[in-house]
C-alpha cells in the first residue's frame, strides 16, 4: 500500500503527497469512514497509508505514528513552530505571545519566535509612540527590551521585514531541513514574509485594519509549502484567541522555562506559585528574577484555566 504526507486538508479532501516518487502533484483523497467513529482525524502534516480509487482519487486508510500533534493550529509532525508577531499593526501583543508559548511548550515542540514589520518600528509615527506599540498590559518599553527578555528565557528571537527584506535569510537558515509550522494573530505578516522566502508563491496578502487593530484571515486553511534549498513550513489561519484544553493547572507552570530554575526548590510538591510559603518562584519574581509580564501571564492563564474547569 503507497505512502504519502498529507499537504493540505480541504472541505473533507485531503491532498496527499506520494512518497519515495518524484511526482509532485499531490493526489485528491477522503478518508475511511471508520477514522470519524474512533474520533480520529487526519492531519496535516500526517503521513498516511492510501489505496487509489478508480476515479484516479484516493482513500486514506491508515494515520501512521505522529511524533507530535498541535490542536491549535491542527497540525502533526512538525519539529518546530514560529511564532510570527508583528512589532506594530498589529500592536505587539505580549500576554497572546506568551499564551503561543505555553502551548508550545507543553506540546514539547521547539519554538523560535520572529517578529514582523521591522520597517513600521522604524517610522517617525512609530517612534514618537514607541510604548503604545506594545500591548498596554505589558512591561518592556522597547522593542529591544522585549528581544532581550525573551532571548534570557532562552527562546531565538528574529527580527524580520518583508517589505526591506531584514531577517528572511536567517529565518530560512531556521527552517532548513525541517518541518516548521507559522503561527500567530491574523494580519501579522505570515504570507507577506513567506511570499519573501519563497519565489513565486504569491500568497494573499490584505491590509491591516486600523479600526479594529488586527488582519483579516488571508490564509483559510493549514497547507504545507515546500522551501527553496530543503525544508517545509506550513501557513496557518491566524487567530487571536486559545484555550487551554491540553493544559492543566498543574502543569502550567512547567510551560514557563524560566520557573525551572526555581520551581524545583518550592516548599511544596506541585506549587502553583501564588500564595504558598516558602514558593521560591514568587521570591525569584520579587527579586526581579522572573519579568513582571510573564509572572501576569503566568497568573492570568491559571485563572483561565480555572475558569474553564468550573465551566466543565
Amino acid at each position: 500500500m503507497p505512502s504519502g504526507l498529507i499537504v493540505k486538508a480541504l472541505s473533507g479532501y485531503y491532498y496527499v503527497l506520494p512518497e519515495h516518487t518524484t511526482e509532485l502533484e499531490s493526489i485528491q483523497c477522503r478518508a475511511r469512514g471508520i477514522f470519524k467513529k474512533r474520533g480520529v482525524s487526519p492531519l496535516v502534516g500526517d503521513r498516511v497509508a492510501y489505496e487509489l480509487t478508480d476515479n484516479g482519487e484516493g482513500t486514506v486508510m491508515e494515520i501512521l505514528p505522529r511524533t507530535s500533534e498541535l490542536i491549535r493550529p491542527p497540525i502533526a509532525n512538525v519539529d518546530q513552530v514560529v511564532l510570527v508577531f508583528s512589532v506594530n499593526e498589529p500592536a505587539l501583543n505580549l500576554p497572546l505571545l506568551d499564551k503561543f508559548l505555553v502551548h508550545t511548550e507543553s506540546a514539547g515542540l521547539e519554538t523560535v519566535i520572529c517578529l514582523t514589520k521591522r520597517d513600521l518600528w522604524a517610522s517617525p509615527e512609530a517612534g514618537e509612540e514607541e510604548a503604545s506599540s506594545l500591548d498596554a498590559a505589558s512591561v518592556p518599553q522597547s522593542l529591544d527590551e522585549v528581544v532581550r527578555l525573551y532571548e534570557s528565557i532562552g527562546y531565538t528571537v528574529i527580527l524580520t521585514s518583508a517589505k526591506e527584506g531584514i531577517g528572511v535569510e536567517r529565518v530560512l537558515e531556521r527552517l532548513s531541513g525541517r518541518i516548521s509550522v507559522f503561527a500567530g494573530q491574523s494580519g501579522v505578516g505570515k504570507s507577506s514574509l513567506l511570499n519573501a522566502m519563497i519565489p513565486g508563491l504569491r500568497l494573499e496578502t490584505n491590509e491591516i485594519s486600523m479600526k479594529l487593530g488586527r488582519g483579516k484571515h488571508t490564509t483559510r486553511h493549514v497547507e504545507l509549502l515546500r522551501l527553496p534549498g530543503g525544508g517545509i513550513v506550513a501557513d496557518t489561519p491566524g487567530f487571536s484567541q486559545l484555550d487551554f484544553l491540553q493544559v492543566d493547572a498543574d502543569g502550567l507552570g512547567a510551560c514557563f522555562r524560566e520557573f525551572a530554575a526555581y520551581s524545583s526548590r518550592c516548599r511544596f510538591r506541585g506549587c502553583l506559585h501564588l500564595h504558598e510559603p516558602d514558593c521560591k518562584v514568587q521570591e525569584a519574581h520579587g527579586l526581579g528574577l522572573i519579568a513582571d509580564s510573564r509572572f501576569s501571564s503566568y497568573t492570568q492563564f491559571l485563572e483561565e484555566i480555572r475558569d474553564q474547569k468550573r465551566r466543565y
